[in-house]
This record gives C-alpha cells, structure tokens and sequence, in this order.
C-alpha cells in the first residue's frame, strides 16, 4: 500500500455505502417509532460499563460501532422527541435536520472564516433574522452554542460599549452596573461573572403579578446606583421567562434605556422565534429597538443542537468587541482569505462547525410560517392542561400562563409529593415534567415546546398525573 492509500477512507467504498444507508434507516425507523417508546429511561450500569471502552487502541470498524450505538447510545437519550416531554425548553428535532447534520458533516466545513459558503450562509441567515426583527442593515449576527452564551456575548458588548476600547487593554475601570427582572435566566448573571464585573453588579429587579419586571422600581434602582456614583450601562428584558413564559415590557424598556443611556439586550431563548408567528409576535412589540438579542434556533424551530444565535444592532459594535488582529489571519483582496469580516471577528471562537447549514435547511423546508404555527398549537395545549388543572380536585395552578408553559402542584400537599410525582413519571417513562421553585414551594413545570405534541397528549399526561398522584398516596 503506498503512502497515498494509507488514509482514514474506507478500503471498500460499496460496503461503507451499504452500512451508511443501513444506519440512516435506523435511525428514520427510531424516530418513526418515538411515540412507542418510553418518554425516557435510565442508562443501565451494565450500559455505562460497556463505554469504558470508549477509546481502544484497536479500532473495532464501523460495523461493530454501529451495532454498538443502537444496543448502548440510541435507547437512553433525555427524551426531548417524546411528545410528552414536557421537562425544559428543548426542542424535539426534525427528519430534515437529521439529514442536515450528516451533510454538513461530509462538508466538515471550519466556520471561523475565510472566503467559502459556510461563512456566507451565516451572514446571510444573519440579514435575514435582522430584517425579521426590524433591525437596520447595519446589524450583524453570530451562531453560538446557545442563548446562555449568547447573553454573556451581550454583556461583554455592552459592556466594549459603555467603556471603549480601553476596557481591552486595562480592563474595567469604572462600576458598571445592570439591571434584570428577578425571573431572568441565571445565566445573566453567570455572564456577569464571566465578563469580570461580578454578580453583585447585577441588580435584580422585582416582578409583577404577570411575571414582568417592574418599571417603578427598576427606575428607581438606577437613580439610586447613579447617585452612589456607579454607571448604569446595561438593561437585560426578557422575552419568554424561563418558570412560566413572561415577557418584559419591550417598549417600555427601550424607552428607559433611550432615556438612561443603557444597553437593551433582550434574553428571547425560546420566546423571540414567535416573531415567526402571526398571533403571538405582538408579544414582542417593541423589540425591533433592541440593541441585541439572543435566541436558540433548536429550541421553538426544532433545529438539532446546537444553534444558539446573538443578534446586533450595531456590527460595529460587536466587532469591537470581540476583533482580535492576528498575522496568520491576515486578509487578502482575493482567494481564500478575502473578506473584511469573518465571524472570528464577532466572537472569541475560531474553531467553529456549519451550524448555518442545519438552520437554512430548517428554515427552506418548513418556512417560517409553519415553524409559528407550531407555536401556537403548544401554547393552544398549554392552555388545554391549564383548563384541565383548573377543573380539577386534585391540582392548582401556580402561576399564569402567557405562552406555553404551565406550572401547577398538588392540592394541599408538601413539596415532597409533587417531586415525588415528578420522579415516578419520569422513572416509568410515562412523561418528563420537571420542577422548578415559586413563591418558596417546590412547583411541577411542563414546557410544551415539542411539535409533535397535541392537545390529545396533555389530556393524556394529565390522566396519567391523576392516577399516579392518587397510586403514591
């Protein structure tokens, strides 16, 4: 064998080929039958004893690999395809972003820069975001590994913004100080932590009956941190909270930040994609005034993981952030290395996959149009349990429910039997609910974010809670 044949293809193209095909069916058949299997089950001990061969010095082949997946990997993922997987906001997946993901692999493409496709579908998915939102022509936009890194990029812009280029080199000079609803997403304040500002600088502001942050007292926060002599410099909204769906006052808020001289980052994980929706985009008025916006295509749009993106207003201002001048990225007028903006330039990763590819697969082959409608079907479910919680003897509801998820407990129990509740519908593989904490009670939480999920299977889940909540007491 010469030295050109000795390489990671295959020896046989035709037997690769045939196996490839075996597992693409596979897979379609799983997926097909996902409805008839458990919602989740637990990885055996015997399972996980098997992986620690996980990296032989021998390799076994492809055949034996994929035998080995189906018996090991493929049975005990989380869940989230399940239509009754209500647990967190996780989106169920599609056949077309299956398919998606292998392509892109083939092309196996760096997307940190330089002049090829790859880059420019993800400029062009960018504009078309920012024209969806409102935003100007000046904006710009990154694919990210999701909307927890995606509000840390927000702050580090925000914060290149309130204090200039220096904070680069010297580092941060003045107190900085920012403002959230006090049901924002904990990964602001880890953003605040990581950005070296410290969570102590973040203020959290209370809510209202409705889960939205309160203008009176956020107004009068940032009066207060002025006159101690410390600079306001970000204002965090939230468009879709993470316990029950809320959404900040955009306008208002951009209002505030016009008036205050702050930065509007708006943390839309799940809640920004209903700008794909006709009835449930008024919930987003005003958040064409945002300075930026992070959001997750693979959660409302179904995209397979991960594909978080950052969306802002100003690319100037994100380049400037984040643009670091390196010899070997130099840029040329032509060839490879043309292009006056790479995403390196956006954010701090170099090394960075196709994620574009996935998301304008998506994108073409649903259009936005059905992606919304799927929308509005889990939030006309949502509603559904709601009514079904609230005509019960045995459930209350805990919160409201503005959008598509709903969170409700025991009648007169502890907080030890709703969690007991939880576990057993999780263990028997029945439904995946899962817990949160409101007003200091333990709380069953069901986000319906899965598109395969109809008001058919809440009344089913719902039946399914009554029974088991009466076997456990």
């Amino acid at each position: 064998m010469t030295d050109a044949e000795k390489n990671l293809d295959p020896e046989n193209w035709e037997d690769f080929r045939r196996l490839s095909h075996q597992a693409l069916d596979a897979a379609l058949d799983d997926l097909m039958a996902v409805r008839q299997n458990p919602v989740w089950r637990e990885t055996p001990p015997e399972v996980l004893a098997r992986l620690d061969d996980a990296a032989p010095e021998t390799g076994v082949g492809l055949e034996q690999v994929l035998a080995d997946f189906a018996r090991d990997i493929q049975p005990y993922g989380v869940g989230n395809r399940h239509p009754a997987f209500f647990g967190w906001a996780h989106g169920a997946g599609t056949p077309v972003g299956m398919v998606a993901e292998m392509l892109s692999a083939g092309l196996n493409l760096n997307c940190g820069g330089r002049n090829h496709i790859g880059v420019a579908l993800e400029q062009k998915i960018a504009a078309a975001m920012a024209r969806k939102f409102g935003f100007p022509q000046t904006a710009s936009g990154l694919f990210v590994t999701g909307a927890s890194q995606a509000n840390f990029h927000g702050v580090v812009i925000a914060r290149r913004a309130a204090l200039g280029a220096q904070v680069r080199t010297q580092g941060i000079t003045a107190r900085l100080r920012a403002y959230a609803s006090q049901e924002a997403h904990a990964c602001v304040e880890q953003a605040m932590d990581l950005a070296g500002l410290g969570t102590d600088a973040l203020r959290k502001i209370p809510t209202d009956a409705q889960g939205r942050i309160r203008l009176d007292v956020l107004r009068q926060a940032i009066e207060a941190d002025r006159a101690a002599g410390d600079k306001p410099f970000l204002l965090v909204a939230s468009a879709g909270t993470v316990n029950f769906g809320a959404f900040d006052p955009l306008n208002e808020l951009a209002d505030i930040a016009a008036q205050e001289k702050l930065w509007l980052h708006v943390d839309g994980a799940f809640g920004a994609l209903t700008i794909f929706s006709e009835k449930l985009k008024p919930k987003l008025a005003g958040i064409h005034r945002a300075d930026s916006i992070a959001f997750d295509f693979h959660k409302w749009a179904h995209v397979p993981y991960d594909a978080g993106f950052i969306l802002v207003r100003d690319a100037a201002a994100q380049r400037a952030a984040f643009a670091a001048p390196a010899a070997y990225l130099s840029r040329t007028n032509t060839g490879l290395a043309k292009g006056e903006t790479w995403p390196c330039d956006l954010g701090p990763d170099l090394s960075r996959g196709f994620r574009a590819l996935k998301v304008w697969m998506t994108l073409r082959a649903y259009g936005l149009k059905t992606l919304g409608e799927s929308m509005e079907r889990n939030c006309a479910a949502a509603q559904r349990l709601a009514e079904l919680i609230d005509q019960s003897q045995d459930f209350e509801r805990a919160a409201p429910v503005p959008l598509n998820i709903v969170c409700f407990r025991l009648k007169n129990a502890p907080d030890a039997a709703n969690r007991a509740l939880v576990e057993r519908l999780q263990t028997q593989g029945i439904a995946a609910p899962s817990l949160t904490r409101l007003d200091g009670r333990t709380t069953i939480r069901c986000a319906i974010f899965n598109h395969r999920t109809g008001a058919e299977d809440v009344v089913a889940f719902f039946a399914e809670a009554r029974a088991q909540a009466k076997a456990l007491t």
